[in-house]
């Protein structure tokens, strides 16, 4: 289930994404501009007639259309939050994409005053599937932390200011399993940072807390419908598996 990624932090956005494009709060971007091309799924790279067709994208993310949607989640760390970052889910990485780019605040003030800041910044997007389908959880690099550690992956080299900012760096993690179980230690930032969540899940999945709350590791971040996932202990009346 997605809960939160780290000890304690503060939630940006959350919210069922349409065509493509996730917007709140002041906030815009394409989702498609975000994790780059689609070629994690099966038939390898996504073809579309129109560079920006994002309503294409959102499709080709999505393993079941007529039941699920996309839900993103934008989680904030101050510069005086917990640095690390924990899975959020039960989900296994397929692929790594490197983005080397800008390092702008991520500040919620000055994210709603930089059109398309996330595409903008350095980051690392990792994707993959989980019990609902299609799963990915991005760090975000900020001004002065750029150095982005994650704790699988000893190949992601971050902040290197020779890299060429407009072409990105793919890794297929083919050569073994990476499974990740929720709360499992996941990467670390040098300072606070964005950790954005882009997932499949049933239609009707609502979030369990509010713009701006501050949520704590194992805390609930949103609640799927006919399932455990973010109930309270009260509601969870009827024995059976929790994930």
């Amino acid at each position: 289930m997605p809960a939160s990624n780290s000890a304690e932090m503060k939630m940006g956005l959350h919210y069922r994404l349409a065509v493509g494009k996730a917007s709140g709060q002041g906030v815009s971007y394409s989702l498609r501009k975000f994790l780059g091309p689609n070629c994690w799924n099966a038939g390898g790279p996504m073809v579309v007639t129109k560079r920006d067709d994002d309503d294409c994208f959102h499709r080709t993310c999505l393993k079941d259309g007529e039941n699920n949607a996309l839900y993103q989640c934008v989680v904030y760390l101050s510069p005086g939050d917990y640095h690390r970052f924990h899975s959020c889910a039960d989900w296994k990485v397929d692929f790594r994409r490197h983005f080397p780019g800008e390092l702008l605040s991520v500040n919620p003030s000055i994210a709603a005053w930089v059109r398309n800041l996330f595409v903008l910044n350095e980051r690392a997007s990792y994707v993959g599937q989980w019990k609902y389908g299609f799963f990915s959880m991005t760090a975000v690099g900020a001004t002065n932390v750029g150095s982005i550690q994650v704790y699988f992956d000893e190949e992601l080299k971050t902040n290197d200011v020779i890299r060429n900012k407009s072409v990105f760096h793919d890794k297929h993690f083919d050569d073994r399993l990476v499974e990740l179980s929720r709360g499992r230690a996941f990467g670390e930032f040098n300072l606070g940072s964005t950790i954005v969540l882009v997932f499949e899940a049933p239609k009707g999945t609502v979030p369990c807390v509010e713009v701006g709350q501050r949520v704590r590791m194992g805390q609930a971040l949103f609640r799927i419908p006919h399932s455990y996932v973010g109930m309270t202990l009260d509601e969870t009346v009827h024995q059976g598996t929790q994930r």
